[in-house]
């Protein structure tokens, strides 16, 4: 997921290689300063300007990659749904296993696959990008804090690890709750239909990663992981910080599961209809 800032990684710190910013950012005494622009307080509200210019706190909005985010899962659902059933996510393998969905050894299977392909995707990613971009973004990988220069020396900036750890209990719950059910819930899958479940899991997503990256506001916090196996792509591939806090995006989706898991328990048996 997309950080607030764009943050160096530690490699830059001691390295003269350094990402250079954006050509038409404009660097000190080459331009005058003119008045600042006020821009209309609805653009400001709906983030429109993120969506015209990169040049942002964080290059890539957050709007903009949340959208991106929401049409890749949908698709990566509808193309997976006819093998597994969609199960791309460790988050809904692990629910669906403690809701007696799915097997203890057929969950193993998905889980380890879903792994598997997180690294792929990693390595994938690093063989077409350059070194710039790969250290900048940290290969797409999931970061709670990073390292950058600081005044008196290399400083840590990111989230506190009790925010982060609750951003993805509370994300990982919902995730479930608000769009998970309906692909559990035979009844809902039937009536709703798989084409417009995957898209609206595929929104459910894009907008909880849009929402925890944008509450926060907190530079070098890459935002809710929600898909462990992803985040485990990039930290088993470029390693470094990545591993720093990197047990909150596997514990804290476990966490979320389970108390969605009690919470189907509590509903009486006749009123759920799952497969």
């Amino acid at each position: 997921m997309a950080g607030n800032g764009i943050v160096a990684d530690e490699e830059n710190i001691y390295n003269v290689n350094k990402v250079q910013p954006l050509a038409s950012t404009p660097t000190p005494g080459r331009f005058k300063e003119g008045p600042e622009e006020k821009a209309p307080l609805l653009t400001k509200v709906l983030g429109l300007e993120e969506l015209s210019s990169l040049e942002t706190e964080i290059k890539t909005p957050n709007l903009v990659l949340s959208v991106l985010i929401a049409f890749v899962v949908a698709v990566l659902l509808l193309a997976t749904y006819p093998i597994s059933g969609g199960h791309i996510n460790p988050i809904v393998t692990f629910a669906a296993l403690l809701t007696g969905l799915v097997s203890v050894s057929k969950a193993a299977i998905y889980i380890l696959a879903q792994c598997v392909g997180g690294i792929l995707g990693s390595l994938a990613l690093k063989a077409v990008v350059n070194n710039g971009i790969e250290q900048t973004y940290s290969l797409a990988g999931c970061t709670v804090t990073v390292v950058v220069p600081g005044t008196h020396g290399p400083t840590v900036i990111g989230l506190g690890t009790s925010q982060a750890l609750w951003l993805e209990i509370i994300c990982s719950f919902v995730f479930l709750f608000a769009s998970v059910w309906m692909a559990f819930d035979r009844r809902q899958a039937k009536a709703v239909g798989r084409v417009q479940i995957c898209v609206i899991l595929g929104i459910v997503l894009g907008l909880l990663v849009y929402i925890s990256t944008t509450v926060t506001a907190t530079k070098g916090y890459g935002g809710a992981g929600l898909n462990p196996a992803r985040c485990f792509g990039p930290a088993v591939v470029r390693g470094g910080h990545l591993w720093n806090g990197h047990w909150i995006f596997w514990i804290g989706p476990a966490i979320g599961s389970v108390a969605f898991a009690l919470y189907v328990k509590m509903i009486p048996s006749e009123h759920t209809h799952s497969y």
